[in-house]
């Protein structure tokens, strides 16, 4: 079949063809006889009889119009209906929303004026059409599920940002969010609704009565008795709070549950209704009749393979139709009503949509005989109609309608000149084609036939004290196992009815993704490249912007269907071409990060701004790719960054006052995402505030221009991504690491790399959130197990409690009967082992991307941040969010996989061509939790040892000038396990309560790493200058950590013992608390060191030993000194108990000081006892009490005092005997006599030093040390510590250029 632009067109001015013989014989029309019998076959009467050949009037080409003209006009009759229709209603034929003045709040209204997104607290709109008498009814589409009231108002009604529609007299609103109705005061009513179903508003003015119906079923009368009478007239209203958005239908397209009796409040259009129904049928007729020429009669044809042969007749007749049929499907009413319908009715047959060819034969004749601009429309329309009826269907068990709408939409998009126009001007321009590819939840599961599909309900009940799965318990009871198969196969079925819907989902993006139809221009893969290059720059660029932004639901599910497209084309071109690498070896070649061809918007880079990598990188760019930056390029580029900076610092001023930067989002170009599902550009902005940059009274004309950079993807063709011979097109640039064979078909890259972003943009995020469910069962299980062990201990007795505990067991069992069908419905639809395999294929291709990248040295910085973020957030998914349904163990490559991760995070956290802060931040968080699981922790043993060593040796940088925190806790986690009394998972005083979640990484058990605690000993003690200034950062961290800690908890001491109620921040408490676990996590890596390496403070053959031990002895003491002290502060703030300070008990930060004494005086040689114990007794600030209080051995003034109070119980570390070992007390018990011992020898030698030789600093050690060469004298503790950050004297501020030993002379 020819399109209209490859001959001669079909004018429909003028097509009366000659009735001379031989023009009739050169053109093939058929004889006048049976020409005659075939015109009155096709255009019958509207009665459908045929008058008797002796009656009828000869009908020819010549006639044939004016015969149509009078048919047409038979149908049409009087127009008394419409004016019927009329009664009773005040306004505009067409009912749209009131943008003018009907509104309060802030609003977004679609060009349509049908969909409304909300902007403010609470925002009201009506519409522009009144009933007072009547029954008449309007739907409304349900785009989001939150707070909203629907229903009628009338003039005189006044609303503001806390009172709506319902709130006031003479309003009436039902709010399926709260599942309640509305009018002044407020009761329960209907059922809860969710984004897809359809609310249809009914008002009988004769009866004084407001109904509504949810997809149909009616909810029942809400209100009777409501005000009429004169001056009373109800317009259609909603009030919807912020994000929420809905779309109304008035009657401008048909009802999608229309009631008997009851009038939309827009008059069908009856006339044009009819002419196209009946236009239809002589369409149809045509397609039944046959003309058999040989024979001279009329056939039946068989409907379903009906072609147009160039059978002049037929076309001319068909031409005639389209005459009068054309204009009409412009009109979304006629498209939607007449022909959708029809198109439906034909793929009802059944069948593969490839069976029904009829389809794409009238397509062709739309392109032939419709003006180019008609079929634009029309198609548009019919699409858009299609959209909306998939998405708003109520879900059935067989997900019938759903299959329905995809099936016409594949045979749409199966007609190559239709799926180009639409592609290139509908899909992603005007609709949210997104919407396909979604598959909604359904809320209420009982009408979405859930119950009959799993007749039986299972859910886990065997949970531990902290929720979790428990897996060592007893088998399962038989009744159990029978319950929970019986409900995996209702899960199979289910699963089954789905995986049809996503086949043809997945078959409408292998016909968007076809690259083989390049007749008339360009492919359509490529025109869906930049189409899908845009939609992922709108969802990268606005993400504040909500009403632009893709919702995440549709996201998750486009972005399975579009691997499931891909792989496909991968692995069919990997057939064709042996070489190319199969989809399972899929990564993105590092050269699209910086040759340009590939548009990143402002996306960041792991190097920082691409205008400074290119101006930096320029000659690394030059000598390995072989890309050259022009000069002039790189001044632009600067003078772009600059113009951005001015306007975002602009935009960032304006954002501070709300309705600036609202009037901006009415700039939009796009559909809102949340608003009508048809068109739905957001283009009118309407406020009510006070002070607004644009008068929102006036209708809105063109907008100020915005300055928007213009994507290069707009311009680019098949040649530049493919390539042809000499031109690589996207892979230009090839660095020498990168291997040079073919990966595959250079358009499938850039959807790859598509694919990635979107999961970063929106996909993890949404993955996390449907979690909920799952955890909702849980929960719901532990309290039904609760009841039911509380009704079998309840005494017979108390019938009361036993009957309130049934009425509890049965509202329990009621909700997981339901969560545990919609728990089905998402873990089919969401977290199947099949979506499981898309997400793991994923991590492995950033796996392979990465390595890839990395292996370019500098020009690893082009790439995109989100690379990472994709890697360590797709193994948080597969790990946390799929495993209670599949296990991660079982995917194929596992263990493998698990070790390459930990190798890019081992070696990339701390690698100086990574800028960003929050991408470091996040490698390095997801470093420590990989060490916190004995199965990941495996893997970072795995990898090459020279990783191994190099990643210790980055976490053992000095502190300062980093985040060290995270560091610190990955060395902490190395050592869990090991240290003293560091063999909880929980802290003793915590085991009663209930942790927030169990699955925590820092919930987890103990599992410490030798193997990486002895490269960590190795590097520092091989590394003179390592280990001391790792070990002074440390110091001086538990210094500041210790020191801010001890502050706050006075501050808070202060607060809790003024008379007054005072209120303590919770932030305040947060942040004291995170200081304690600093201090605590601190202390535990001294620990480490002094286990693992003695001799950094005990040889003091080292420079820097004897400094090290002194300051390590003085910070002990003080931390025992503050935390030991009888009735002190700590104490009494622990005795609080405050919300947010659990974690601050005497038992973590005194086994940490502990361990480390041991170490240092009881476990080492007697030399190394001896320095540490001398170091120690001489530390001004050493008690011997602190460490007698670790045994409960109180003062002897403090047990006086406590005397009354005997119940108060001393701390201990005797009472710990399930987290500390007899033979660790028994090191305690000897470091105790040691000490006890030593203290009482060094106090009888020490000589009484006179003041004079004291050291001026600290008072506290004679005079040790002589500075030259300004000879200012003190103790070698304390010029020792100084020099670490000082070169200047105490005394004079000369620099010192050494220190000598002082003794001072007998003489003196």
């Amino acid at each position: 079949m020819t399109s209209r632009g490859a001959g001669p067109a079909l004018s429909r001015k003028n097509y009366r063809l000659s009735t001379e013989p031989e023009k009739s014989k050169v053109a093939g029309i058929v004889n006048s006889r049976l020409l005659n019998d075939y015109l009155h076959r096709v255009f019958t009467s509207a009665d459908g009889n045929q008058p008797a050949a002796a009656y009828r009037k000869h009908l020819t080409f010549q006639n044939l119009q004016e015969h149509l003209d009078r048919l047409l006009a038979e149908e049409n009759g009087p127009e008394d209906s419409r004016d019927q229709g009329a009664e009773g209603r005040l306004g505009p034929s067409t009912v749209v929303l009131d943008h003018t003045s009907g509104f309060e709040g802030l609003l977004l209204v679609d060009d349509d004026l049908l969909g409304v997104i909300g902007h403010s607290n609470f925002g009201s709109i009506r519409a522009t059409t009144c009933v007072y008498k009547g029954k008449w009814i309007y739907e409304v589409l349900i785009s989001s599920q939150g707070l909203m009231q629907i229903g009628w108002c009338t003039l005189n009604c006044r609303f503001n940002q806390e009172e709506g529609v319902g709130d006031t007299p003479d309003s009436y609103a039902y709010d399926g969010n709260r599942v309640r109705k509305w009018n002044v005061t407020t009761t329960n009513y209907g059922k809860s609704w969710a984004a897809g179903d359809i609310v249809s508003c009914l008002i009988d003015l004769d009866e004084g009565t407001i109904a509504f119906c949810l997809n149909g079923i009616s909810l029942g009368t809400a209100f009777d008795n409501i005000t009429r009478g004169a001056g009373m007239a109800y317009f259609p209203a909603i009030s919807l709070s912020f994000k929420e958005s809905v779309a109304f239908n008035f009657g401008s397209r048909p009802l999608r549950y229309p009631v008997e009796g009851y009038h939309p409040l827009q008059d069908p259009p009856v006339a044009d209704l009819v002419k196209a129904r009946r236009l239809l049928g002589y369409l149809k007729n045509v397609i039944h009749i046959g003309i058999d020429v040989t024979e001279g009669k009329l056939v039946e044809k068989d409907t379903s393979m009906w072609q147009l042969q160039g059978e002049p007749t037929v076309l001319i007749t068909l031409a005639h139709i389209f005459n009068y049929f054309s204009p009409l499907m412009c009109k979304v009413y006629l498209v939607e009503d007449v022909l959708m319908t029809f198109l439906l009715s034909i793929l009802e047959r059944g069948g593969a949509v490839e069976a029904h060819p009829l389809i794409q034969q009238l397509l062709d004749l739309m392109w032939l005989l419709m003006e180019e601009y008609e079929v634009h429309e029309c198609l548009k329309q019919l699409l858009m109609s299609l959209l909306r009826a998939y998405r708003f269907s109520p879900i059935i068990p067989d997900l019938g309608l759903q299959i329905h709408y995809l099936r016409l939409t594949i045979a749409v998009l199966k007609h190559e000149k239709s799926r180009k126009y639409l592609l290139s001007n509908v899909l992603f321009d005007v609709l949210r084609s997104v919407v396909f590819f979604y598959i909604k939840s359904p809320l209420r599961v009982e009408e979405a036939g859930l119950q009959e599909l799993i007749p039986t309900t299972w859910w886990p009940n065997r949970f531990t004290k902290e929720g979790k799965e428990s897996k060592d318990v007893k088998e399962e009871s038989a009744e159990e196992r029978l319950r929970r198969r019986a409900y995996e196969r209702g899960c199979q079925r289910l699963k089954k009815r789905i995986e049809v819907v996503e086949g043809l989902q997945v078959q409408i993006l292998k016909l968007l993704l076809n690259n083989k139809d390049r007749g008339g221009g360009e492919a359509s893969r490529y025109i869906f490249l930049n189409k899908f290059r845009k939609f992922l720059q709108e969802n990268a660029s606005n993400r504040g912007n909500l009403t632009v932004l893709c919702p995440p639901e549709y996201m998750v599910c486009f972005l399975h269907r579009l691997i499931a497209a891909l792989r496909f084309f991968w692995d069919g071109h990997k057939a064709k071409t042996p070489a190319a690498l199969s989809s399972d070896e899929a990564y993105v070649p590092p050269q699209l990060f910086y040759n340009g061809k590939v548009d990143y918007f402002d996306l960041q880079r792991l190097g920082g701004l691409l205008s400074h990598l290119k101006k930096t990188l320029k000659d690394d760019l030059a000598a390995k790719a072989n890309v050259l930056i022009d000069p002039a390029e790189l001044q632009s580029v600067t003078m772009d960054d600059l113009d951005e900076d001015e306007e975002s610092a602009t935009s960032a001023a304006q954002s501070q006052r709300p309705s600036a930067a609202l009037a901006i989002g009415g700039a939009l170009a796009r559909p809102g995402w949340l608003s009508s599902p048809t068109l739905g550009r957001a283009n009118r902005f309407l406020s009510t505030a006070a002070v607004s940059l644009m008068n929102p009274r006036r209708p809105l004309g063109t907008l100020e221009k915005v300055k928007v950079r213009t994507l290069s993807v707009e311009q680019r063709t098949e040649e530049d991504i493919e390539g042809t011979h000499g031109n690589e097109g996207l892979l230009l640039g090839r660095p020498p690491e990168e291997p040079d064979q073919p990966i595959t078909e250079n358009s499938l890259l850039e959807i790859l790399d598509g694919i990635v972003m979107m999961y970063n943009l929106s996909v993890h995020q949404q993955l996390g959130k449907m979690v909920g469910v799952s955890d909702d069962v849980n929960e719901y299980a532990m309290a039904l197990k609760d009841t039911e062990e509380k009704i079998s201990r309840c005494p017979k007795r108390r019938r009361d409690i036993h009957e309130e505990l049934l009425k509890s067991q049965k509202v329990f069992s009621e909700k997981l009967n339901h969560l545990s069908r919609r728990l089905a419905w998402i873990n089919v639809t969401i977290y199947s082992k099949e979506k499981m395999q898309d997400i793991y294929w994923l991590l492995r291709v950033c796996i392979r991307t990465i390595e890839h990248g990395d292996r370019t040295g500098s020009l690893f910085a082009f790439m995109p941040e989100f690379y990472l973020s994709v890697a360590m957030n797709s193994y948080s998914a597969l790990k946390n969010y799929f495993s209670p349904v599949n296990s991660m163990e079982e995917l194929p490559g596992y263990e493998e996989t698990l070790m390459r991760l930990a190798a890019i995070l081992a070696k990339h956290f701390a690698d100086s061509r990574i800028v960003g802060t929050d991408i470091r931040d996040s490698l390095m968080q997801a470093l420590a939790s990989y060490v916190c699981y004995p199965h990941s922790l495996r893997a970072v043993e795995r990898i090459p040892e020279e990783q191994r060593i190099s990643m210790m040796k980055n976490l053992l940088a000095p502190y300062e000038q980093r985040p060290w925190a995270q560091t610190n806790w990955i060395l902490v986690r190395l050592w869990r396990g090991c240290g003293f009394g560091y063999r909880y998972t929980r802290l003793p005083h915590l085991l009663k309560t209930k942790p927030e979640d169990a699955s925590l990484p820092s919930l987890q058990k103990p599992c410490p790493s030798t193997l990486l605690q002895r490269h960590m000993a190795d590097l520092l003690r091989s590394d003179r200058d390592l280990a001391p200034s790792f070990l002074n950062s440390v110091l001086n961290q538990l210094n500041w950590a210790f020191s801010e800690f001890i502050g706050m908890i006075q501050e808070i001491q202060q607060a809790a013992e003024r008379l007054e109620r005072n209120f303590v921040d919770s932030r305040q408490l947060k942040v004291c608390a995170t200081c304690f676990d600093l201090s605590v996590s601190l202390l535990r890596v001294l620990e480490m060191t002094v286990t693992l390496a003695p001799e950094i403070f005990l040889d003091w053959n080292r420079p820097s030993s004897e400094l090290l031990l002194r300051r390590l002895a003085q910070l002990l003491n003080q931390v025992l000194n503050r935390v030991t002290a009888e009735r002190n502060l700590f104490d009494r703030v622990v005795n609080l108990r405050l919300p947010g300070l659990e974690s601050v008990d005497h038992y973590p930060i005194l086994v940490a000081v502990t361990g480390i004494l041991v170490r240092l005086l009881v476990d080492t040689d007697a030399q190394g006892a001896e320095r540490a114990t001398a170091v120690m007794l001489a530390d001004p600030c050493f008690q011997l009490r602190s460490i007698q209080y670790l045994l409960g051995h109180a003062e002897p003034s403090a047990l006086a005092a406590a005397a009354p109070a005997s119940e108060k119980r001393h701390f201990s570390l005797n009472t710990y005997t399930e987290y500390i070992s007899t033979e660790e007390l028994a090191k305690v018990d000897k470091m105790l006599s040691h000490l006890s011992e030593e203290s009482k020898q060094a106090a009888a030698t020490t000589l009484p030093t006179s003041e004079e030789d004291l050291c001026p600093i600290c008072y506290a050690h004679p005079i040790s040390a002589i500075f030259r060469p300004c000879s200012h004298k003190s103790c070698k503790a304390c010029i020792n510590q100084h020099l670490m950050n000082n070169k200047d004297c105490f005394f004079c501020k000369a620099t010192i250029t050494g220190v000598d030993d002082f003794t001072k002379p007998a003489s003196s």
